[in-house]
């Protein structure tokens, strides 16, 4: 089930919200974490159980390193487990292909694909079982006493299958917990809106272009057409991952949690630290503080700071995807990472000439995601050859540049601008909330009407997150 769909829109989340506002209070966790697991057991009915499993397994590690609290080796010896458990069950269930896949490719050996499924959601349901033991064990947090408490965390819907990762200690309290008011609701419904029109209208109108360009044959993708394909991606991602951000938000909020954002605005990005620091926060800031700082952060040296986030943005790479094009995107951010720090103190723009830093983030960002959407290195390297030296063009492909297109594009990259929060600073005050709210209740309607219609055309494209 995914929330772009008819049975989730009409029939799932109104009766899982109806049920749940009329329920009393301490009945709520057990519902929710019942709706959770059957939105997740309708699309893999097989893998609910692994779901299960690896929260008890993490609930019971957690309880055994409280009871070892004053004695190092057992608790030492309980996240050791955890993290072992946790690792290779990441390891098994998305990665067992491209290791077998790697090590074919050496003299000699042969060995057949182990083929198994991936688990929708897998990397973020484990980080965040992971998060909430690393919690426990640094004292971050305290132990959760209920396992269907610690369940609900792992598997609550509106983040289950494509984050945010949330942290245990950001949402304990809200778990034991939380109010659901109007206001919040109506704020919820129309924050869940504006993703699912991000993500129907202009991700999946982009997504034609993007997926028609890249299927085709290498000879045919012109200079015009590969520009178009990236850019068009590189804007297609945005939307689909942060309209499946601002849902999962929406929805998180008319249940009473109130999760972090996700996304802020990261194409207006002067650095690629920057990028990092508006980009799939969630991610970034749980390798920062659960990798980074735990491996010796900038602590140790210039040569193992260097080598800190190498690892880390390595790790990233292989995060998003069981492909070396993922990885060497991760290590290609990594090193333009490296490459700002090192400079920076010799570099300094006049605030005149400060968009170049950001036409050359812009561009970095680009390139990479060349690799992150390509299906091979021979692919990649072949549109970013047409993209610099190809001839020009659009051939009989032009007729991908239509009316809806166009819009969807000029959409987007208005979208990805923060126009709308400027202008809110600059006309604050009673009058400006009084326009402004009203208007985005009324916006947030059309907006729902017209996704309707999509959706009516069948015109749906499966959330890019959800192979990750």
């Amino acid at each position: 089930m995914v929330f772009s769909s008819t049975i989730f829109l009409f029939v799932f989340l109104p009766l899982v919200w109806l049920i749940n506002r009329f329920l009393p209070r301490q009945l709520s966790n057990y519902f929710l974490c019942l709706a959770s697991l059957l939105f997740y057991a309708w699309g893999e009915p097989i893998y609910v159980v692994l779901l299960i499993l690896l929260a008890l397994a993490n609930f019971l590690l957690a309880r055994w390193m409280d009871d070892a609290r004053h004695k190092k080796p057992g608790l030492v010896c309980g996240i050791v487990c955890g993290i072992v458990l946790n690792i290779a069950t990441l390891l098994v269930f998305k990665y067992a292909d491209f290791a077998v896949a790697t090590l074919n490719r050496l003299p000699g050996v042969n060995m057949a694909l182990p083929g198994i499924l991936l688990p929708i959601g897998v990397s973020f349901f484990i980080f965040q079982a992971m998060s909430y033991l690393i919690d426990v064990y640094r004292g971050e947090a305290a132990v959760q006493k209920s396992f269907v408490k610690l369940l609900l965390y792992v598997s609550f819907f509106p983040q289950l299958i494509a984050g945010p990762i949330i942290y245990y200690h950001d949402i304990a309290a809200q778990i034991e917990e939380r109010k659901i008011t109007s206001t919040a609701t109506a704020q919820g419904i129309r924050r869940f809106i504006i993703g699912l029109a991000k993500k129907i209208l202009i991700a999946d109108t982009l997504a034609v272009a993007v997926d028609t360009i890249f299927a085709l044959e290498f000879a045919d993708v012109t200079m015009p057409l590969s520009w178009i394909a990236a850019a068009s991606f590189m804007l297609q991602l945005y939307f689909d991952f942060s309209g499946y951000s601002d849902m999962a938000l929406g929805l998180a909020r008319m249940f009473g949690f109130e999760y972090k954002e996700n996304f802020n605005y990261p194409y207006i990005a002067g650095s690629i630290q920057d990028f990092w620091h508006r980009w799939h926060i969630s991610l970034s800031t749980w390798f920062r503080d659960y990798v980074y700082i735990p491996l010796g952060g900038n602590r140790k040296g210039n040569g193992r700071t260097a080598l800190n986030k190498i690892i880390v943005f390595c790790l990233t790479g292989l995060w998003h995807g069981a492909q070396w094009t993922f990885v060497v995107w991760g290590l290609i951010h990594g090193a333009f990472l490296l490459l700002e720090q090192y400079l920076r103190p010799y570099i300094r723009l006049p605030k005149k000439l400060r968009v170049l830093a950001h036409i050359y983030t812009l561009l970095v960002v680009l390139f990479a995601f060349v690799l992150f959407r390509a299906e091979s290195f021979g692919q990649a390297l072949v549109f970013i050859q047409n993209m610099l030296a190809g001839s020009m063009g659009l051939g009989i492909e032009a007729r991908l540049i239509t009316p809806l297109f166009i819009t969807a594009f000029v959409a987007a990259i208005v979208g990805s601008l923060p126009w709308l929060p400027a202008l809110k600073h600059r006309l604050r005050g009673q009058a400006a909330e009084k326009f402004f709210s009203p208007a985005s209740y009324m916006l947030s309607l059309v907006l729902l009407l017209l996704c309707m219609l999509s959706l009516s055309a069948d015109t749906y494209n499966a959330f890019i997150y959800f192979r990750f």
